[in-house]
């Protein structure tokens, strides 16, 4: 099977569907994620919804490109939405939303133990998976408030994009591990007996980690630990919440992957863990996927066209290659001089003009070359998983640092043609 006869993702349908009421973009690191996140949400809210961007990407791009000079831990309206919607946008402060979490489950002193904690600091501000985490609590938030229509969440730039629906679970169940049991029960036990009980059952550990970490560290862990306890069921219980919430129908999960092997092969992955997971896929967003105007001159044509130019010259290569090295002219859409014009109106060679032409053949043909390996990857994805519905987004000529450039990036996204036309 190829991509095309995949079937086609109306990303229109998707977005003015009221059912529709969380679009989690994810995939591989450096895909375009934060740029379709934003695209996405311009779209939505230009068609009449009410919709809050979350990013998780400390490049700030989202910011710049919607003309907000920094984005926080709450939502900002953006300015010049050309329609009836309204559209805000957020970048997820990791250390900020675990504090509000404890703020909000935990009564004055106990919160203020918890905040200036060493030990807290350290894993609210780096710990591993709690970005990750971070981010699903924060969805849960914006969705628990019922203030817009549409949460499209960006998900975090990971090593893995299998992390973000990892992290829930994975947080949890550090909390709810042995090794946090073993330092809550003296709190638990009370008085010299659970201190008896730390001393007796941890000796060893703490000698080894008092050498490699420092004295403190066990102190400021227990403190810590002593004061979350009463929390780490509220954790668990938000971590089963939020990830049913992404199980449920008004979820959908866009996959976006560039025509790349380790793109896509991450893709597919996603693909088969959101279909393991129960997890409602949308579809594949295909980014920046190059095209060609003049794909009927193929790479070996143009090759051979540029080396009779070479070595004969345009006169002598007769009329088969004049009309191969304009042909070759055209497609790189450069706007540069026609090869039957450099040649001059007496039959004279212009060495400069064939020279051009030349060069643009062989610039045609490493761009055939470039199309047909971005085929056969996304070939090789649509018959691995013929059921997933597909958009191709074409790729830009440069950045995108602006609402026009996010319309464009939309506009692409919904094309009503289908993914291989």
């Amino acid at each position: 099977m190829s991509l095309d006869t995949a079937p086609r993702l109306d990303a229109d349908a998707l977005l003015d569907d009221p059912q529709t009421r969380i679009v989690v973009c994810c995939g591989a690191g450096g895909v375009g994620k934060t740029t379709t996140a934003a695209a996405l949400g311009v779209r939505a809210a230009e068609r009449g919804r009410r919709v809050v961007v979350l990013t998780i990407d400390p490049a700030k791009r989202l910011a710049q490109s919607m003309g907000i000079d920094a984005l926080d831990n709450s939502p900002r309206q953006v300015e010049g939405i050309e329609g009836p919607g309204e559209l805000y946008a957020m970048m997820l402060d990791m250390k900020r939303t675990f504090d509000e979490i404890v703020e909000a489950h935990a009564e004055g002193d106990r919160a203020r133990a918890i905040l200036e904690n060493p030990f807290y600091q350290s894993l609210s501000a780096g710990f591993a998976g709690t970005q990750e985490y971070m981010a699903m609590e924060k969805l849960g938030q914006l969705r628990a408030r019922e203030s817009w229509d549409l949460i499209i969440v960006d998900t975090p730039p990971s090593r893995s994009a299998l992390d973000f629906l990892d992290a829930p679970k994975r947080l949890g169940s550090f909390l709810d591990g042995r090794f946090i049991r073993l330092l809550t029960a003296p709190a638990k036990a009370g008085g010299r007996a659970g201190m008896k009980f730390l001393n007796v059952g941890m000796s060893m550990m703490t000698g080894t980690l008092g050498k490699l970490l420092g004295a403190s560290l066990l102190r400021d862990v227990q403190t810590f630990v002593a004061a979350m306890d009463t929390l780490f069921g509220g954790f668990r219980t938000r971590a089963e919440a939020t990830y049913r919430l992404l199980q449920a129908p008004g979820t959908a999960f866009l996959v976006v992957a560039t025509p790349e092997r380790d793109a896509l092969r991450e893709a597919a992955y996603f693909v088969e863990r959101l279909e393991a997971d129960r997890m409602p896929l949308a579809g594949l967003v295909l980014n920046r996927v190059h095209e060609s105007g003049a794909a009927q001159l193929s790479a070996e044509r143009a090759l051979a066209a540029a080396e009779t130019l070479d070595e004969r010259g345009v006169d002598d290569a007769g009329p088969g290659a004049k009309s191969a090295g304009a042909a070759g002219t055209d497609t790189a859409s450069t706007g540069g001089t026609d090869t039957a014009d450099t040649t001059g109106s007496t039959g004279g060679t212009d060495s400069t003009g064939t020279e051009g032409a030349a060069a643009l053949l062989r610039l045609h043909a490493e761009r055939m070359q470039v199309l047909a390996h971005e085929r056969r990857t996304r070939d090789r994805f649509a018959a691995l998983h013929p059921e997933v519905p597909v958009t191709q987004v074409t790729a830009l000529p440069g950045d995108v640092h602006d609402l026009a450039g996010l319309r464009d990036v939309a506009e692409l996204l919904t094309a009503q043609e289908a993914p291989g036309a």
